[in-house]
């Protein structure tokens, strides 16, 4: 449960900067030549279990043959994730949500239908202005706010597509267009992720360095039941102090704390003879582009925002793992 508010809550702050970065035109799309096929399915499969648990019946069309974008993949996800998270979201028990896709001339037609509370005429022309809400009951219990179709219009349109909302009125479902120009068929195209399992990391020695102790002990234990090494320390002082003692292989260090800030234990590690071979990620609440300079100029190897996923964190920690700090025994 505190999983799912966070995410949510995540989510929520994450569209709000991501609306607020495209009014003032600071959101730059990372365009190659995609396949769209392969993007909607990821989609897909990871809302299946959301509609699983709310008990709606989850369907998908693509077309036979492969459309190709010229698009950012990751910005498409997170169309079609706003898109059905809210078809999921205004369905009741045992209703239907579908996701089509069909060639159209020089488009393709994304179509996400769901067979939920519907859209009143009235609202049908504000439905992409932002902080629209209706006032049905399901509604106003499933919280949001009103950002979500906002944020998809305008990456739709940083794409040069279009997207419309159609209903037939309140407890009739509805329907969420959205048009995409189609390009030919790329000479090449960009090599799809691995889909084997992630080998498994050594056991690490690690340092957790937060003023949050709830926070540190909670990563502290995860690590730990991952086969590794953990030690706690809740300021920056602390943290030098023990990673001079313990000379970990890792230091998960968040910036905001008393005493001494996370950029100011790392400059102190990093000038000790045996702290050159430390691997020093921030894991912090600050995620802006200048505080990743900043986390780079404190010499910190990685960056990683709260609430991190611990898939992210793993596969951060595997791209260190064979580097070979200095133990305890060692000497500088």
């Amino acid at each position: 449960m505190i999983d799912r508010q966070v995410r949510q809550m995540t989510r929520l702050i994450d569209d709000l900067l991501d609306v607020s970065r495209i009014t003032r035109d600071k959101l730059p799309l990372l365009q190659e030549d995609i396949d769209l096929a392969p993007v909607i399915r990821d989609v897909v499969d990871s809302y299946r279990s959301v509609c699983e648990s709310a008990q709606l019946e989850l369907s998908i069309s693509l077309p036979p043959q492969p459309v190709y974008l010229h698009a950012d993949s990751a910005r498409l996800t997170q169309v079609f994730g706003n898109l059905l998270q809210n078809a999921c979201k205004f369905t009741r028990p045992g209703g239907r949500v579908s996701l089509d896709a069909e060639r159209k001339g020089d488009n393709v037609v994304i179509t996400v239908r769901d067979s939920g509370i519907g859209i009143a005429p009235e609202m049908l022309p504000k439905i992409f202005e932002m902080f629209t809400q209706g006032d049905q009951t399901l509604e106003r219990s499933q919280g949001g706010l009103g950002i979500g179709l906002t944020l998809v219009r305008r990456l739709v349109t940083l794409h040069g597509g279009s997207v419309q909302a159609f209903s037939a009125g309140l407890g009739q479902g509805s329907q969420i267009v959205v048009r995409l120009p189609l390009i030919e068929k790329p000479a090449a195209l960009p090599p799809a992720p691995a889909t084997t399992e992630p080998a498994a990391l050594p056991a690490q020695r690690i340092l957790v360095v937060d003023d949050n102790h709830d926070a540190a002990n909670a990563l502290s234990m995860l690590l730990t039941l991952s086969g590794n090494e953990t030690y706690l320390a809740f300021d920056g002082v602390e943290a030098v102090g023990a990673a001079a003692k313990l000379r970990p292989d890792v230091v998960l260090m968040d910036i905001g704390m008393p005493r001494l800030n996370g950029y100011g234990a790392a400059r102190q590690i990093r000038e000790q003879p045996w702290g050159t071979g430390i691997t020093l990620v921030a894991l912090t609440g600050l995620g802006q582009e200048e505080d990743r300079q900043k986390a780079a100029e404190a010499v910190f190897d990685g960056h990683l925002v709260k609430p991190v996923e611990y898939t992210a964190l793993t596969t951060m920690l595997g791209r260190f793992s064979k580097r070979e700090p200095d133990s305890p025994g060692k000497t500088a």
